[in-house]
């Protein structure tokens, strides 16, 4: 793949984030009197913007929302951002981009303040140029806003640009924003889902991504 620019999304792309999100979830639903026991339940909190989830999932108004994601936040903080594992493949493909001249990003919906201290404490940060994401006021929590400001940012070509990442809504912010996009089957998108978006490319593995690049 030729790509100069390459666009990573966080969780379910570059880290496993189930324990973190979920039992941060867990905690914010106990203190609205919501008990779920089964943190596999949860999992759909991982990838979309939380205000948008809490309303859709437990049918919260704004404020409620707002509530939950301040709850999880108070978690998630202190606790939860430890709680993530990096994906077996991930450091060697980053070594192996960073290589070979590429320039990457991460755009993620995810706090940048949050993204920042996960990409530090986990030793990749190093490997990217600059790291994308929301701010805490929900301002660019949608991929298509965040994609768009980090083009406009870095003056990046889009034909020369790839987005990697595991749910829709990175094909989905990638496309329409002019970029190739590049969908990967082992974080928490189901096939179902990623498929319905027509990605450029669809990797099952991080060593199947790795492969795709190296030949390039």
């Amino acid at each position: 793949m030729h790509y100069q620019n390459i666009l990573f999304d966080l969780d379910g792309t570059l880290t496993d984030p189930r324990e973190g999100i979920t039992r941060s979830i867990q905690f914010a639903l106990s203190k609205l009197g919501i008990d779920e026991p089964d943190i596999t339940r949860l999992e759909h909190f991982i990838g979309p913007p939380l205000l948008q989830q809490f309303m859709r999932a437990y049918d919260f108004d704004e404020a409620k929302a707002w509530d939950a994601v301040g709850f999880y936040r108070e978690r998630f903080k202190v606790t939860g951002l430890y709680e993530n594992l990096v994906f077996d493949g991930i450091f060697e493909l980053l070594d192996m981009l960073s290589d070979q001249g590429r320039t990457l990003f991460i755009a993620t919906s995810k706090p940048w303040v949050f993204a920042h201290e996960i990409a530090r404490h986990f030793d990749f940060a190093r490997h990217f140029k600059v790291i994308y994401g929301s701010e805490l006021d929900g301002t660019r929590t949608d991929k298509v806003e965040l994609i768009r400001h980090l083009l406009d940012e870095e003056q990046l070509d889009p034909k020369q640009t790839l987005m990697v990442g595991d749910r829709k809504h990175d094909l989905i912010g990638g496309k329409r924003n002019g970029l190739d996009v590049a969908a990967v089957g082992y974080g928490f998108g189901s096939r179902e889902e990623l498929e319905a978006e027509a990605p450029t490319y669809h990797f099952d593995s991080v060593g199947a991504l790795h492969e795709a690049f190296l030949k390039s």
